[in-house]
């Protein structure tokens, strides 16, 4: 399951990944985000929030789907994940492969200075 939020007037979409993820919700995900990005053109940022999240070698795997379909990962500016496992620090690189997006972990106790480097980017 994945829940989602907006922040700063829809510009940041932050996801919680908080079960099993499947493709039917990324897709029902993209469902809502899609007009937003059509509307806009782009998103400022996507804040992952991570804490409820336990699969990590799963959520790798899931990387390409986390971003949506369709190539959505173009439209978003940085991508920010939130969380204090051990392998956050390697997560930068691999989503690095994967979107066009600058990705930049955060601890979990971070999310305000998360928010604030989603919110301008340099």
């Amino acid at each position: 399951m994945i829940e989602h939020c907006w922040h700063h007037d829809h510009d940041i979409l932050e996801i919680r990944p908080v079960a099993e993820l499947r493709p039917a919700e990324f897709r029902a995900l993209a469902a809502q985000v899609d007009p937003v990005i059509c509307e806009h053109g782009y998103l400022q940022g996507l804040l992952i929030d991570a804490r409820h999240y336990r699969g990590w070698q799963n959520f790798a795997a899931q990387v390409p789907n986390c971003v949506f379909t369709r190539n959505q990962h173009r439209h978003f500016h940085r991508i920010a994940v939130l969380s204090d496992n051990a392998l956050l620090g390697f997560m930068p690189q691999l989503l690095n492969h994967f979107v066009a997006a600058e990705v930049r972990p955060f601890p979990l106790d971070e999310e305000d200075a998360a928010l604030e480097w989603l919110r301008y980017p340099g």
